[in-house]
């Protein structure tokens, strides 16, 4: 146990140089090409690679999916079998040593491509945390899960609200009227 008021609470290493532990929990999230979230999942004592084959299974549901990345920390043998077989162009970087195949996929122009754009996710992480989601007021586990799901809904709808004003600015300097209601 690492908190007596929070006994939900993990110890959470994030392997990065500066602090490289926290005490929290590890949250999943998924974004869009239009950096909305898509999906989330706060994680029980569960790693990264371990969540891959149940968000493969709710996303390829909901969605067609042409290109998904990843970080490091979710590559596993398994589940880049699982994830070739249902998506098109997949960035899924092994964590150590690559051998001269996955060095050879690493390399070429779409997989390093698509893993730039992926550092788009790491300011989303960021923003989110900006906005609140770096600390949780409220106490129990129950409100804390409410919390994470009120604060990815924070975020898209600023994402959203942010988009309908830059159009709406956009259309008012072409002479357009463009009308928004609440």
């Amino acid at each position: 146990m690492f908190s007596i008021f929070e006994e939900y609470t993990e110890w959470v290493t994030k392997g990065k140089m500066r602090l490289n532990i926290e005490l929290g929990k590890k949250a999943g999230i998924t974004t869009d090409q239009f950096n909305l979230i898509v999906d989330y999942q706060i994680m029980d004592h569960e790693s990264d690679s371990e969540i891959v084959p149940q968000l493969t299974k709710r996303l390829s549901k909901q969605f067609t999916i042409e290109s998904w990345s990843f970080d490091k920390e979710y590559w596993n043998k398994n589940n880049k079998t699982l994830l070739l077989g249902s998506v098109k162009n997949l960035v899924l970087p092994k964590e150590g040593k690559c051998n001269q195949e996955e060095a050879e996929q690493e390399r070429q122009t779409v997989f390093k491509k698509l893993r730039n754009k992926h550092s788009a996710i790491e300011s989303n992480i960021n923003e989110s945390e900006h906005r609140g989601l770096d600390r949780c007021p409220d106490r129990g586990y129950h409100n804390f899960k409410r919390y994470v799901g009120l604060a990815v809904c924070a975020y898209n709808l600023r994402k959203i609200g942010t988009e309908l004003i830059h159009r709406a600015r956009s259309s008012s300097n072409t002479g357009e009227q463009y009308k928004l209601a609440a």
